[in-house]
């Protein structure tokens, strides 16, 4: 009796081991990242995504929210309804990523300012009070002068919400006068440099 129990649990086990050694999934015929191809002309078994092909979540087809432009002009109004919930984004992004040069009330004195780095202009001048928010989202974007684009790190509708906040701050401060060619925080660039338009990294901001 005890021997028949034996086997039965030895058969038992074996078919437990048998049924866990199916490979098919393991083995299907595949390419792991990177890895040569015969199949195809180019050796290259990673292929372009076929012409016309949109990553999920990357359509970006308005063309106001995302380049901040309409008809190749800055836009006048912001895309969306602004919120308090979309101020109170707009503040704390500001103070991540912008506040550090601009300061906390937008007057360019932030601390990378403060330890040596170019100073830009305020926010408060009558030109930045009265561009086109459009033009903000393209220097957010594409960078301007010292100032690297952050097309990257901040999502477009945080930017947006940045631009509505630095209006706000706009709103809450004194128009300032604009420095002379040369000085600190002057938006025509000293002797010496390049100007170009927003996007092309020269000249001032």
């Amino acid at each position: 009796m005890t021997s028949n129990r034996s086997l039965l649990a030895t058969a038992i086990v074996a078919l437990v081991l048998v049924a866990g050694c199916r490979q098919d999934m393991h083995n299907q015929p595949k390419y792991r990242p990177l890895r040569p191809s015969t199949l195809f002309a180019d050796g290259s078994s990673a292929r372009q995504p076929v012409d016309g092909t949109v990553a999920r979540g990357t359509l970006n087809a308005d063309e106001a929210l995302f380049t901040g432009m309409q008809n190749g002009a800055p836009v006048a109004e912001m895309p969306f309804a602004i919120s308090a919930s979309d101020l109170d984004r707009g503040e704390e992004r500001y103070n991540i990523f912008c506040a550090p040069c601009h300061d906390q009330t937008g007057s360019g004195q932030g601390m990378i300012v403060q330890r040596g780095y170019r100073q830009p202009p305020s926010f408060h001048i009558e030109r930045l009070k009265t561009v086109e928010p459009g033009y903000m989202f393209d220097v957010i974007t594409n960078g301007f002068g010292v100032m690297p684009d952050y097309r990257a790190q901040i999502d477009a509708r945080d930017r947006w919400r940045i631009i509505a906040y630095v209006k706000a701050l706009q709103l809450s401060q004194p128009t300032v006068a604009e420095p002379a060619p040369g000085e600190p925080g002057a938006t025509t660039p000293p002797p010496g440099t390049v100007p170009g338009p927003p996007g092309t990294g020269r000249g001032g901001q």
